[in-house]
């Protein structure tokens, strides 16, 4: 895959070399990510950050990292704000701002609307999650916490269990992710969901095709068992017909201190999108769980800014310059 001035619209872009060199150009990162050091590579460069859907940490992350390169961030929020409230068409709208910047990151509330936005923009687009259909930054930055994680114990991603919990059929990040995993070797999958909220059926098939293990269930007690990874994520409200329907299944696979230590392995990695819907009839994740070692889900969404970091300095082929615009911290980083 090249990365130089290229949209990334889907995880399907992506080959082993290419996760492999985002891995390496992201660990590079970690002195700008940390505030020890100051890199200006992206400086003049214009971020346009257009977010169509609500969004705290994806949205709040991309411009942070953008900021950390040295760039600046114009941000678009709402459809309400937007010209599209006054009927101005995707294309429309990306031949205008496309104008203005020098890469956009978009999220849209309709499956397919980023690679129709693509088309028509002048600049790289990355999509930043277009309805239920993908989240490629989100796979990307699961898939190297995992490294890391793993590489605590000692163990890499090829030859993984991994259980995926909650919504499956409407969590697009679940998607990206297993799309992403099919790339590696022996991976285990363990879908665990109400039946009605089930993985997607092309999917399985894919995984199966590859060689990977695949096993669905909506017990709890056997999803968890004897997997290197958790990943759970929350019941997507928002793309139910009605919120009625949403509130059948909330609460339904719920992993707390008790939950971890009757049927997980000790070294367990426990993962989460976010946001963790904490609502007393939901608490899928519990916050006992939150000073557990193997609770990855904070450090999970720091890796956030690392990998959108790696994304806009490969597209905009500043991997190599880091350190010629280098200079050190002014302030006390206080954490």
């Amino acid at each position: 895959m090249e990365f130089l001035g290229k949209h990334i619209l889907s995880v399907s872009q992506f080959d082993r070399e290419a996760i492999e060199k985002l891995i390496t150009v992201a660990d590079r990162m970690k002195p700008y990510a940390n505030r020890e050091r100051i890199t200006k590579a992206l400086n003049g460069a214009i971020l346009g950050n257009m977010f169509f859907e609500a969004s705290t940490r994806t949205r709040t992350s991309f411009g942070c990292a953008f900021n950390r390169l040295g760039g600046y961030v114009r941000e678009t929020v709402g459809i309400e704000n937007s010209a599209l409230a006054k009927g101005e068409s995707l294309s429309d709208t990306a031949k205008v701002m496309s104008g203005y910047s020098d890469i956009i990151v978009m999220r849209h509330p309709l499956d397919g609307s980023v690679a129709e936005f693509a088309k028509s923009s002048r600049v790289p687009v990355i999509n930043a999650g277009d309805g239920s259909n993908e989240h490629p930054s989100q796979a990307l930055l699961d898939l190297y916490t995992m490294s890391k994680e793993l590489s605590r114990f000692e163990r890499p991603i090829d030859g993984m269990r991994i259980a995926m919990v909650g919504d499956l059929k409407y969590g697009r990040t679940v998607h990206s992710l297993s799309k992403l995993l099919k790339l590696f070797n022996n991976i285990s999958f363990t879908f665990v969901s109400p039946k009605q909220l089930a993985m997607p059926v092309d999917i399985i098939e894919q995984l199966i095709e590859l060689g990977h293990n695949v096993l669905e269930t909506d017990n709890l007690e056997t999803g968890l068992a004897n997997v290197d990874i958790v990943y759970q994520t929350r019941i997507q409200e928002e793309r139910f017909p009605t919120k009625e329907e949403a509130n059948k299944f909330r609460g339904a696979f719920r992993i707390n201190r008790y939950a971890y230590s009757q049927f997980c392995h000790p070294t367990t990695v426990i993962m989460h999108p976010l946001p963790r819907d904490s609502r007393a009839d939901a608490n899928e994740l519990d916050a006992d769980m939150d000073e557990h070692p193997n609770m990855a889900v904070f450090r999970q969404a720091d890796n956030g800014v690392l990998v959108r970091m790696a994304m806009f300095a490969l597209i905009l082929g500043v991997d190599e310059k880091l350190s010629d615009y280098e200079s050190p911290v002014n302030w006390t980083v206080l954490q």
